[in-house]
């Protein structure tokens, strides 16, 4: 029986011939046959010659995500080569699925056990997002057609990492997609992993939760950002602004800071943002956790008079807030969430500290970003440096036919008055 098809206006062809894995529904003219939400369908142009193939959104903006430029022949295979292809490109950077560490505890040393595996357009995999923990592979998906597909990806994922400390697959799409497990778990070997699962950073340990944390568990994207913190932090005094558990508070205390504050709105998070600057660093460490709104808490005098800390001022702060544009229609809202607390953070600062500030928003384009940050300098009245753009790490690689897949804008920044 042949698919559905989506057939387009005429010249709506011309994003799919320059391959972008995104259809949107006002370039379909009509839908043959009745497709369902995550149904595979082909693509045809306003002629009928074939284009593409990819899971159907109805109701959706996006009402296509393209698996296939090349083929109409989506089988068992087509998916094992994408993994394999996955699997092989974060194999060549050097990342490593293994660990020393038996019964994933104890862990300590340089390894780093957690990175991205999947990154949907990236990874040619629109709408399916793995990240490997320490032996659990967690998996999201962002389209009901991946998410209808996880009893298969469990049969094709299990022998392609079963050899490398394979313990579980973790299901982490409720929130996308009605239907995935209560429990969350797709398949395990052994043991479950308790409440808190350890992996490590750099050197960190950390305890995350999969049932309870943001994202599949941990912001992985952060990595090599959270590294560079640990390379310059010696000697400051760091505040960490929506510090969630504590990722860049670790590394800048890894790295030698004086004195590290970690705000996060979340009591939960800061909770375990404790923990975790304890199981690393003793319960004397140069460290508070404050749960409070970051927006409050950097107007609040309070902010620069810790009673942990004899500093004056914070001379390194690190603000990583939430998406504040989920889409384009929040856009300009969004961008002015992100000007008010770069301002205060620029007005925080002494002649010389360092602002690390970052954009998750993929509707925020890295002009908006930097127009945004440029805006909050000047009502600041401060002089600002561009040290060093920021991006999301290596494992979350970007298709060049998809720039919205670069969707963390970063920036270091010296800020300073003449």
């Amino acid at each position: 029986m042949p698919r559905p098809r989506l057939i387009l206006l005429p010249g709506k062809e011309k994003s799919l011939l320059r391959r972008h894995p995104w259809l949107f529904s006002g370039a379909v003219s009509r839908i043959e046959g009745a497709p369902q939400d995550g149904d595979l369908v082909d693509v045809a142009d306003a002629r009928g010659q074939w284009l593409a193939a990819g899971h159907f959104q109805q109701g959706e903006s996006i009402i296509c995500k393209i698996l296939s430029f090349d083929t109409p022949h989506i089988d068992d295979d087509f998916f094992r080569r994408r993994f394999q292809s996955a699997i092989d490109y974060r194999k060549n950077l050097g990342f490593a699925f293994n660990t020393p560490y038996p019964g994933r505890s104890g862990v300590g040393g340089e390894a780093t056990n957690v990175f991205r595996l999947v990154h949907a357009e990236g990874d040619l995999l629109p709408g399916l997002v793995a990240d490997w923990y320490n032996g659990v592979l967690v998996l999201q998906a962002h389209s009901l057609g991946m998410h209808r597909l996880f009893p298969l990806f469990v049969d094709l994922l299990r022998p392609l990492l079963e050899p490398y400390g394979l313990v579980v697959l973790f299901d982490k799409s409720s929130a996308t997609c009605p239907g995935a497990p209560a429990d969350g778990y797709l398949w395990h070997a052994g043991t479950l992993p308790a409440d808190d699962w350890e992996i490590c950073e750099h050197g960190n340990r950390l305890l995350i939760n999969f049932f309870e944390g943001q994202k599949t568990g941990f912001f992985i994207d952060q990595r090599e950002n959270r590294a560079l913190v640990q390379q310059l932090a010696a000697g400051h005094r760091v505040l960490n602004c929506f510090g969630y558990t504590g990722g860049f508070s670790l590394a800048a205390l890894r790295g030698g800071a004086e004195y590290v504050e970690t705000v996060d709105i979340s009591k939960k998070a800061i909770a375990l943002c404790n923990r975790n600057v304890e199981l690393n660093f003793g319960p004397a460490a140069p460290h508070r956790g404050v749960a409070a709104d970051v927006l409050d808490y950097l107007a609040s005098p309070a902010r620069t008079a810790s009673p942990a800390s004899n500093a004056s001022t914070f001379d390194f702060i690190v603000l990583d807030p939430p998406a504040f544009a989920k889409n384009h229609r929040s856009l300009q809202a969004g961008l002015r969430g992100y000007r008010s607390i770069n301002q205060r953070a620029m007005e925080a600062l002494p002649d010389g500290g360092l602002l690390m500030t970052f954009s998750c928003s993929q509707a925020v384009s890295v002009d908006d970003f930097r127009t945004m940050v440029f805006t909050a300098a000047a009502n600041a009245k401060r002089q600002v440096r561009i040290v060093r753009n920021l991006p999301h790490a290596a494992d979350h690689p970007v298709s060049v036919y998809h720039p919205e897949g670069e969707y963390l804008k970063g920036l270091l920044l010296e800020v300073f008055s003449v």
